[in-house]
């Protein structure tokens, strides 16, 4: 008897079946928890950093970079142009005031110069011509004077000498009358004779004036001249050192134009660029911190250029307390400049994470330390170290500091 044969409940197919239709919902359900953020990524502990979250004291400062400047610069400038005939020093040399640096030529100004104390002779010259013909002037006048004064005095003696003789009869009546004219006459010609001598007083004065005050402007034009003669030898201006001489015999050089500086060694200051976005927060008196040779120094904020230049502006400061020994000028400083007061905050350290979250979200280490999941924070002002947390964590919380690159959006971190 034919025995019947039982049929396989899976056959290949069907359980090929199966399985793929168990892989197309994992697949569902993966995508599916993916789309609802509860990813997850194993890490390990050592290919990252972890961070403490604390409260300590907190101080807003921005990194600057400043170059070390003598505290005080005096540019050389030609104050009259020329070429180079000598120079008496190099660039570099120590210089006391008033020693000369440079000599320039220039033929005009020379020329100039020649013609002026020509014109102030010749000036000379005719004003003691004026002052000699003058004097002779008012010497004939004078003899003039007195000629009418002899003559007043003669006819005043016989004009009173015929009235007695008149009164007595000895003398005619026309002889009388002939001499009292006369008297009156000499009288007139002394008040003329005097207000003559009186103009010419003046008039002797004020020329006398006129020709002094133009020999005068004549003479501060010389010495002006004379002036811009010697500022063809240039000189050091303070004590100091003399730096970017800019200068070559036979060289020419025009009016105004920069030829070096001299650098007072008195002391140094700081000159530090700024980003413009903090312009608003900077001001004198502000401190920044600088590390030099294992110590800490102290520099202080003295003036602010406000003028903007490819997005930047400068500050100069000075140090406050002693100079670091072996500062140098040209020596690049990285300063902190504080733009807060000393406070206390809750702090989390600066790191890559900042790049992909901007500050708004952190993985904070479970209480067990084996995962670390996304938690939203609140970040306010920074230094050059720390970040000031506003909200979101906790002293003692742990939080992931380093990059988050490579975890794309994943929720949570599997520590191992």
């Amino acid at each position: 008897m034919d025995v019947p044969i039982q049929k396989k409940k899976f056959s290949k197919s069907r359980i090929a079946m199966v399985i793929g239709g168990l892989l197309v919902v994992a697949l569902i359900i993966f995508v599916f928890s993916q789309s609802l953020g509860g990813s997850k990524l194993n890490v390990e502990k050592e290919r990252i950093a972890i961070s403490t979250i604390k409260k300590d004291v907190f101080q807003e400062n921005i990194p600057v970079n400043g170059i070390v400047l003598p505290i005080t610069t005096i540019y050389l400038d030609a104050l009259e142009g020329g070429r180079v005939e000598e120079k008496y020093v190099e660039d570099g040399a120590i210089m006391k005031k008033g020693e000369p640096i440079l000599r320039l030529s220039n033929t005009d100004l020379e020329l100039s110069l020649i013609n002026q104390e020509t014109s102030v002779y010749n000036l000379l010259t005719q004003m003691q011509i004026s002052q000699n013909a003058a004097r002779q002037n008012t010497i004939n006048r004078r003899n003039q004077f007195t000629d009418v004064e002899n003559s007043l005095i003669e006819a005043k003696r016989v004009y009173e000498l015929n009235k007695r003789l008149y009164d007595k009869g000895a003398v005619g009546r026309q002889e009388y009358e002939s001499s009292e004219n006369n008297y009156k006459y000499q009288q007139e010609r002394m008040q003329l004779a005097k207000q003559v001598l009186s103009q010419d007083s003046i008039s002797t004065k004020l020329e006398l004036n006129q020709a002094q005050s133009s020999y005068t402007r004549t003479q501060n034009a010389l010495e002006l001249m004379r002036k811009k003669v010697g500022d063809l030898v240039v000189r050091a201006p303070v004590d100091g050192q003399l730096t970017s001489l800019d200068a070559e015999i036979g060289q020419s050089k025009n009016k105004g134009e920069r030829l070096g500086q001299i650098d007072v060694l008195s002391g140094y200051k700081v000159r530090v660029d700024i980003d413009e976005h903090y312009i608003s927060r900077i001001y004198n008196g502000q401190k920044g911190t600088f590390s030099f040779n294992n110590k800490m120094y102290t520099l202080v904020i003295k003036k602010v250029f406000t003028q903007v230049n490819n997005g930047r502006f400068q500050v100069d400061m000075q140090f406050e307390g002693n100079v670091p020994e072996g500062i140098r000028r040209g020596q690049n400083l990285q300063i902190r400049v504080a733009l807060s007061a000393e406070k206390q905050a809750l702090l989390i350290p600066k790191g890559g994470f900042f790049q992909k979250t901007g500050g708004n979200w952190v993985y904070k280490i479970s209480e067990n330390g084996n995962s670390a999941y996304k938690v939203n924070i609140s970040l306010g002002s920074q230094n050059t170290e720390y970040y000031e947390i506003i909200d979101g964590l906790l002293p003692g919380d742990k939080v992931v500091t380093s990059s988050y690159d490579s975890f794309g959006d994943t929720e949570e971190l599997i520590l191992k």
